[in-house]
């Protein structure tokens, strides 16, 4: 689905799906995969275009991807190579970082980029670090922004201790410490999601969590089988959606639930929404279950803190939510938004401002009054899934229809986003 769209949806939403795996896990199956020994199963991946440039980029490197059935098999090269062209990696900035720390210790030149959106994301961030351990890496713009060429040398283990929570800066490091002479050791500000770490230690690779640290030694992954569970920030727009839109119950199954990622149901309650938590059970290392929300009068909450790494991707469909709340909606201690695929605070006041929000931006965050009846309002989406889905989400809130520029984007995480929702509140795109 390329160009623009005009949604004109009414709620309520209600029913019950399963919403596509979780990209965060998929990346990370597909590309420590091909950095194992043996083969790795993954059944459930998420089908979309970030994790298809993680793909294309391990192929390069000559990794053998093939679907058998419902598995996708990942069978690493017995040497990995040089890759013989630019790595594309789309609009995944979490197919350039970890690719980054991944070769970093392997010998060879990779040169790494991305589209438009990407090419502007900040990369000092993994230079730096990377660095520290001997890694020979540049980009563009006095190493601000990729292109990102990274020259593989002998690396040495290192502490890090990061200012800002980061999983994909952690992955990042803890990849080049799997070829780094010595230990390695992330320490964070808060914890962020740990899905690296439960992959790494189900493969094979001694490594140790001790409070915000985390700690590898020098190891080879062992192939193995990964089952994705469903992406709760996938889920997050339905989820939402049905707290703030009376009448609305959705039930998301099979949802993954990750304690380092469950802070959007910790917000949900807090603003007086019933959330249930049913069937829970843990599969190949990730814990998931089936999570029902349904309307409510929504109160305002404080968000900031250790609560932000949690949530980080779901702010966007928080702040359209937050609109419907009564009171003051408080969002501190999320400057990371500033550097997503678009400066999302930016275009989320933006865009909510123009739809009547009362809406006040900060540094770091926002302050949103309400409620509010929101109005149809053209978007800028910035190339960004998330604002785009975000703003679709807050037209079902208002009236007059919400016209996205552009929802090509929305193929990099979410596929069948504007089907489900479709399904859920019977409304036409």
């Amino acid at each position: 689905m390329n160009g623009p769209m005009t949604c004109h949806r009414r709620g309520p939403l209600r029913g019950a799906i399963a919403v596509p795996g979780d990209k965060s896990i998929s990346h990370r199956a597909v590309l420590f995969g091909a950095l194992a020994e043996g083969e790795t199963r993954v059944t459930g991946i998420l089908e979309a275009e970030d994790v298809r440039a993680t793909r294309r980029a391990v192929e390069r490197l000559g990794a053998r991807v093939r679907e058998e059935g419902p598995e996708l098999i990942v069978t690493p090269p017995e040497r990995p190579g040089e890759p013989d062209d630019v790595i594309d990696c789309g609009n995944s900035g979490t197919s350039l970082r970890l690719l980054a720390g991944a070769l970093a210790g392997l010998p060879g030149l990779a040169v790494l980029t991305g589209d438009a959106s990407l090419r502007r994301r900040p990369v000092r961030r993994i230079v730096e670090p990377l660095r520290a351990m001997g890694a020979d890496l540049s980009a563009r713009d006095g190493d601000r922004v990729p292109p990102l060429v990274v020259r593989g040398r002998s690396l040495a283990g290192a502490r890090h201790a990061l200012a800002v929570a980061s999983a994909q800066v952690k992955s990042a490091l803890l990849l080049a410490g799997l070829r780094a002479a010595g230990e390695t050791s992330v320490t964070e500000p808060e914890r962020s999601r740990d899905h690296t770490e439960r992959m790494l230690r189900g493969m094979g690779v001694p490594l140790r969590v001790d409070g915000l640290t985390v700690t590898v030694s020098p190891a080879r992954p062992r192939g193995t089988r990964v089952d994705v569970p469903g992406d709760i920030s996938s889920a997050a727009f339905f989820l939402c959606g049905a707290a703030a839109l009376p009448g609305s119950e959705v039930t998301v199954r099979g949802l993954g639930t990750n304690p380092t990622r469950t802070g959007l149901l910790d917000v949900l309650r807090a603003m007086g929404a019933p959330v249930t938590v049913a069937g829970e059970r843990e599969v190949a290392g990730e814990p998931r279950a089936d999570v029902t929300v349904r309307s409510a009068d929504l109160v305002a909450t404080e968000i900031g803190g250790d609560l932000v790494p949690r949530l980080i991707d779901e702010l966007p469909v928080v702040m359209v939510m937050a609109t419907q709340a009564r009171g003051r909606t408080v969002i501190r201690d999320a400057r990371e938004l500033r550097v997503k695929e678009s400066d999302r605070l930016a275009s989320m006041g933006e865009a909510l401002a123009a739809a009547g929000a009362r809406i006040e931006l900060f540094d770091d965050g926002c302050a949103i009054e309400g409620p509010t009846r929101l109005r149809g309002v053209p978007v800028r989406t910035r190339l960004d899934h998330r604002i785009a889905m975000s703003m679709a989400i807050a037209q079902l809130l208002g009236d007059g229809p919400v016209l996205l520029d552009d929802v090509a984007c929305v193929a990099t995480s979410f596929p069948s986003f504007f089907g489900l929702l479709d399904r859920l509140c019977g409304g036409a795109a």
